[in-house]
């Protein structure tokens, strides 16, 4: 665990948008990381991909780095593709 430097109002976008969807600052900003990072190694998903390999993640146990970069948590296969 570490500290992590952000600006003022990345840390009030993260208040308000924690409160909104009832988590905390960190576990906002824990949560935007997984999506954006998600994103970038899933380009071709859109955001209802993304947030349905994180549930099924979640099922297997949480969101491991490694097994997503070995492609063991395979995307879903989702008619929206290519759609963002």
């Amino acid at each position: 665990m570490g500290i992590v430097k952000i600006s003022d109002s990345m840390h009030e976008n993260l208040r308000v948008a924690g409160n909104a969807l009832s988590r905390s600052i960190n576990a906002q900003a824990e949560h935007w990381m997984r999506v954006g990072m998600l994103t970038e190694m899933h380009p071709e998903l859109n955001h209802q991909d993304i947030c349905q390999l994180l549930i099924r993640a979640e099922l297997s146990g949480g969101l491991d780095l490694s097994v997503a970069l070995a492609s063991q948590i395979s995307p879903p296969a989702a008619s929206s593709k290519g759609k963002r």
